[in-house]
């Protein structure tokens, strides 16, 4: 009785397509783990930028106070004229108001800023916005 082996032909090629599926698959994963961190780092960096923007605004209000005292008003929070509207391509705005508070025979004056920037448009990924408020006692 004579025995015949049967080649098997065909299992490296099958074997060669499913590790370059397998390889495939992985770089389309690290491509979209990629972009994501740039997206990430991009907003990271334009609320970095939002954050000095509102800071300029702050630093402005400040400023424009101990220049002149009747910039800023009592009662509700008023946007202060003559704040930049933008700056860096953030849109800005600057509220304050003003209390008045009685120490003994002194009267204490207390300013409260706020200072918001923003960019891009709400509800969009690209929208950004940082605010920052300070307080100055007179």
């Amino acid at each position: 009785m004579t025995m015949t082996s049967r080649v098997q032909h065909g299992f490296a090629a099958i074997a060669a397509i499913f590790l370059v599926v397998i390889l495939a698959a992985l770089g389309g994963f690290m491509i979209t783990f990629s972009n994501t961190q740039q997206l990430s780092s991009a907003q990271d960096l334009q609320g970095s930028r939002a954050y000095w923007a509102a800071r300029a605004g702050l630093g402005f209000g400040v400023a424009k106070v101990i220049s002149d005292s009747t910039a800023c008003q009592s009662g509700t929070p008023t946007a202060m004229t003559g704040a930049p509207a933008s700056v860096e391509g953030f849109t800005l705005t600057v509220t304050c108001r003003r209390a008045s508070y009685i120490d003994g025979v002194n009267t204490i004056l207390v300013y409260r800023f706020e200072s918001r920037a923003s960019a891009g448009s709400s509800g969009n990924a690209n929208y950004v916005e940082r605010s920052v408020s300070a307080s100055v006692e007179m």
